[in-house]
């Protein structure tokens, strides 16, 4: 175990009882449908990995809701939009950072031919590295949401509820920056308490995320 386990034992039994209880109610059905979901998607198509992208850059320091809402009402323009007509929309959306994430995604085209083949060739971290290093607005937070997403299910996803829910059990002290080296200090924890729960990663998150938001959304 890590230091934060044995330091925590009391709080960690607490973390995985609650989870626990959940795993028996209605709403893991929910879990399980939304990683068969993610384990369907369509990985053989750029279009949608690309689309897919584009959720994951949106969702930065956003409302995963309304990127969702973005998502399925501009994808098209995700494609051939020049980068201050989707600014604009995205500023018409709501969304915080409109200049920004229309620069990162009309950015990202040039990856767009590449996805299919990188992910069917490079090894999973290797996937995850390349991403981070290739696609400007991802870091491993977003590079990892997106592989969930497409049906990779051991990467965390450590976002600011998951790092509070944490932080509520005593397991983390929550940090002011999470770099490279504390995302897979934190990683590295939430791999430990899914084997604890029998659970893969990408449904571990899941859980915690409907523990802290009480919503389970992608």
């Amino acid at each position: 175990m890590t230091p934060q386990l044995i330091s925590n034992e009391k709080k960690v039994k607490d973390l995985i009882n609650k989870i626990e209880t959940l795993k028996k109610s209605e709403i893991s059905r929910t879990v399980n449908n939304k990683i068969k979901e993610f384990k369907n998607f369509n990985k053989k198509s750029n279009k949608e990995l690309f689309k897919e992208l584009c959720f994951c850059i949106l969702t930065a320091n956003f409302n995963a809701e309304k990127s969702i809402k973005m998502q399925e009402e501009l994808s098209d323009c995700f494609f051939t939009d020049s980068k201050e007509e989707l600014s604009k929309k995205l500023a018409e959306y709501g969304h915080r950072f409109p200049n920004t994430r229309a620069e990162y995604i009309v950015e990202s085209r040039k990856v767009k031919s590449q996805l299919e083949t990188i992910i069917q060739h490079y090894s999973k971290k290797a996937i995850r590295e390349w991403l981070v290093k290739n696609v400007k607005g991802l870091g491993y937070k977003e590079a990892s949401h997106f592989l969930r997403n497409i049906g990779f299910d051991d990467f965390a996803i450590i976002d600011f509820h998951i790092v509070d829910i944490l932080e509520s059990y005593g397991l983390i002290e929550k940090p002011q920056f999470v770099s490279k080296e504390k995302y897979i200090e934190i990683e590295e924890l939430l791999k430990k308490i899914a084997e604890h729960t029998n659970l893969t990663l990408a449904e571990l998150d899941l859980y915690l995320w409907y523990m802290e938001t009480g919503k389970i959304l992608k």
